[in-house]
């Protein structure tokens, strides 16, 4: 079970974008794309004969341990814990026991 997932709102706690929140749009293996985080600059071809290039701003990937999860009773960063709550894994704040889910 992954800790991070899409749409869990996070804060990056290493890194250039330190300090930097967002919603995580995209889950890689290790990696994870954070909203309006990141932002890298890319350059594309024409794509067709007569037509010209452009300059496009993409979220490029940040690895998974320079973020953390957002308390959703506190605000701050937390860690998340797993506990099993009627046969199922349910994701929890660390600081504040809330259920993240």
């Amino acid at each position: 079970m992954r800790r991070l997932k899409t749409g869990d709102k996070v804060v990056v706690i290493a890194g250039a974008n330190k300090g930097k929140e967002g919603k995580i749009i995209r889950v890689l293996e290790d990696k994870v794309i954070i909203e309006g985080v990141n932002i890298r600059k890319k350059h594309l071809k024409p794509k067709n004969n007569n037509g010209t290039g452009e300059i496009v701003e993409r979220e490029a990937p940040i690895h998974a341990s320079n973020v953390m999860h957002i308390d959703p009773k506190t605000k701050k960063p937390t860690r998340i814990g797993i506990e099993i709550k009627d046969g199922k894994k349910v994701r929890i704040a660390k600081k504040s026991k809330e259920k993240i889910d």
